[in-house]
Formats: structure tokens, sequence, C-alpha cells
């Protein structure tokens, strides 16, 4: 969490109960979380955590995004990166590979690549 607020400069922010609660889980995780993931991990309602968790994206500590499941996974906004969704098991895996493609102009937030994760597709062949 230090390196989060060193990084990011929540020293400005009111961290509550529920946001210290929320954001050291994030810190702690290496993969992206739904809210099924920390429902157990933390004392507050659905709308509490949906609450905080807009406030985290305004002040653009976390990314947010939607997968096969049609669940939203969140996850501190730190190291750019790529994810990659299985198409077969839903598996979320982050990717800190550089892409070897760009767009003239454009300016990339989010890369999500779906296909056959390394597991699901060995057992395919």
């Amino acid at each position: 969490m230090d390196n989060l607020t060193k990084k990011n400069n929540i020293s400005n922010i009111k961290l509550t109960t529920a946001r210290k609660s929320i954001l050291d889980i994030l810190v702690n995780s290496n993969k992206p979380l739904c809210y099924e993931d920390l429902k157990d991990k933390i004392i507050m309602d659905k709308a509490t955590f949906y609450r905080n968790i807009s406030f985290f994206e305004e002040q653009n500590l976390i990314n947010s995004f939607e997968s096969n499941d049609k669940k939203r996974y969140f996850e501190i906004k730190d190291k750019e990166h790529i994810h990659f969704i299985c198409s077969n098991c839903s598996t979320i895996e982050c990717i800190y590979q550089k892409p070897n493609f760009s767009l003239d102009g454009y300016k990339i937030d989010t890369i999500i690549l779906k296909g056959k994760c390394k597991e699901c597709n060995l057992n395919e062949q």
C-alpha cells in the first residue's frame, strides 16, 4: 500500500476503512479481481463496494474491464499490460510483453485479447 501511496499520491484521498480494505486486497493481488472474488474478504455491502470502486476509477487508481462471464474485474493501475481472456476456461492473464503493433494517431488505454490459453490449447491437441 505504501508504494501505491507514493506512486499515485493518494495522500489527499480520504482513506476510509472500506477504501483501505479494497485497496489492500487489490494491491496484494497478482491478477484482476471481480466483486465475487472480494466479497468474502471485505465487510461492506455491494453498494458501498461499487461506490468506492467508482471513486477509485475517477481518481485513476484502478482499471476495470468486463470478461467473458459478464463480470467486471478490477486491478490497481500500475504497469501497462495486456489482458488475455481464455474463450474456453475464462481464465484471465496479465501479459507484460509489449505488443508488436501500434496504431498511428491513436492512444491505446487497454488491450484485451481473447483466444485459448496455453493450457486449453495444449489439452486440445
